[in-house]
């Protein structure tokens, strides 16, 4: 209940004396006192009464106000029944530290105010909780006709006046009324609050399936005003509401759907080497033009444990970075495979899942996200694109950023003729010139791997070499010394270099 019901109210016919501005303040309770400083029996948003019994001269009002602002009271009703007046330094200092104040008629006894606005308090509580029931059983109404959320956001602010939406972690609105909030800041808000819920810009952010879900895959509800104010049924409307939500969320996940089973089928029948005309025909299946250009696109999750997302959140994460609806989505064990049929073969599908992806980053306070993207294709090279988007994802795992995407023109020739070289060729190529860094790393923690890395990333400069490992020169030097003793091999050398880096890249 707010300050501005009690002038709506003509059993109480009270009078504001000031504060007009702050009428939107929330009443939680009413209080008599006739107290100089009632602070310690106030907990704050209570409505209080008082006949001025503590007033001995201009002075105490000013002691007596201050203790309410403090206490962080909501407003102030009296009537000095004596004087039958109430004092303009009363009125000053409730003006000067903005706490409205109420005329109350002579006629009209404290009791009945309290009665009163108890009464209204009562009623507005029970109304909300008849509100969330009543509303939870027209939802199971609504969704046997398809109402979606759409529907049940428009009866929350319809019925309680509360305008709610639901986005996803990139910004995106996925229902809600006209005009949207701001998508962005909201969700960078929403990964990056320490704890949830969490007030923001007016809103009071709250979780959908925190329990289950990584804030980067789930989807969050932003609801207009200070859930602090609310009272618990209406706390308990929103857990009712993201509920609902993470039902509607489900309900889309078309893993289980014909379509995501087609999905799931193409991407390993690309990845097996299974006929072109075999790959083209379950495009037609799925609804796709067989005529159009497409791109690949690979995704797979830094870090282990907490840090690393579970093969469906990284699902979601994927599809929710495509820059078209209903991309075609798979997963092969621990990495995403999306295919992006695209009008416009001019179009900069990197660049667009780039941008998207880069609004997640706030959210990985560990692990994070590798992605590749392949060239425009027909359909037909599919497979080959497939391939090239997953040999990028393995080269932006070599990078330190949190979200990293590399495009098919940033492949260097020798990631392709290392992906043709048997397993066990690779593998012994890069235990006999890197093992004996490693294990001397392990022995002496001496980061020589990570000086190799840095080394190379910067063309053999030592400066430079220097200033991203934050360390004096000599110790680069020292490092790279080390480096070359322990193997044999001389990095001013190019070929040593080059067989260097492609050890650090073999997978």
């Amino acid at each position: 209940m707010k300050l501005r019901s009690l002038l709506d109210m003509p059993e109480l016919r009270l009078e504001l004396v000031t504060g007009a501005e702050e009428l939107d303040r929330v009443i939680r309770w009413v209080v008599t006192t006739d107290l100089l400083d009632p602070g310690r029996y106030l907990g704050g948003r209570e409505l209080v009464l008082t006949g001025l019994v503590w007033r001995s001269g201009p002075a105490d009002s000013e002691v007596f106000v201050r203790a309410l602002a403090k206490a962080g009271v909501s407003g102030l009703a009296a009537w000095d029944l004596a004087r039958g007046t109430i004092p303009d330094d009363l009125v000053e200092a409730c003006a000067r530290h903005r706490i409205p104040l109420f005329k109350v008629p002579e006629d009209v006894a404290f009791a009945t105010v309290t009665e009163e606005v108890v009464r209204h308090l009562s009623g507005a509580r029970a109304a909300d909780l008849t509100a969330v029931l009543d509303r939870h059983r027209r939802l199971v109404a609504g969704h046997g006709t398809g109402a979606g959320l759409a529907a049940v956001l428009d009866l929350v602010g319809r019925d309680l006046g509360m305008r709610c939406w639901v986005l996803t972690p990139t910004g995106r609105v996925v229902a809600g009324p006209e005009p949207p909030p701001a998508g962005t800041a909201l969700a960078r808000a929403f990964l990056t609050a320490p704890r949830l819920p969490h007030r923001h810009a007016g809103t009071t952010i709250f979780p959908v399936a925190e329990d289950t879900t990584s804030r980067v895959a789930d989807w969050f509800l932003a609801c207009e005003g200070d859930a602090a104010e609310w009272p618990p049924e209406r706390r308990a409307l929103t857990t009712e509401l993201a509920a609902i939500v993470a039902l509607e969320r489900a309900r889309l996940d078309d893993r289980l759907s014909a379509e995501g089973r087609l999905a799931q089928e193409l991407v390993r029948l690309l990845v097996t080497g299974a006929p072109a005309d075999e790959t083209t025909a379950r495009l037609e299946l799925i609804g796709l033009d067989t005529s159009a250009a497409f791109v690949a696109v690979a995704a797979s999750s830094r870090g282990t444990g907490r840090g690393a997302l579970r093969p469906g959140e990284l699902r979601a994460v994927l599809t929710e970075a495509m820059p078209v609806p209903r991309p075609v989505v798979g997963l092969l064990d621990d990495e995403a495979i999306a295919l992006v049929q695209i009008d416009d073969p001019g179009r900069d599908i990197a660049d667009e899942i780039g941008r998207t992806l880069d609004a997640l980053a706030p959210g990985f306070a560990e692990g994070g996200l590798t992605v590749g993207v392949s060239d425009v294709v027909a359909p037909a090279e599919l497979r080959g694109a497939v391939e090239e988007a997953r040999y990028a994802r393995r080269l932006a795992a070599g990078r330190t950023a949190p979200v990293c995407v590399v495009r098919h023109d940033e492949l260097a020739t020798h990631v392709l003729l290392l992906a043709s070289v048997p397993d066990d060729v690779r593998h012994m190529f890069k235990v006999r010139l890197l093992d004996p860094l490693r294990t001397y790393d392990d022995v002496h923690n001496a980061d020589l791997i990570r000086t190799l890395e840095t080394f190379l990333q910067h063309s053999g400069s030592w400066t430079r070499c220097a200033e991203q490992l934050h360390l004096h020169v000599n110790s680069v030097r020292y490092r790279i010394q080390r480096i070359e003793d322990l193997t044999g091999r001389d990095l001013s050398r190019l070929e040593d270099r080059v067989d260097f880096f492609l050890a650090l890249h073999l997978t």
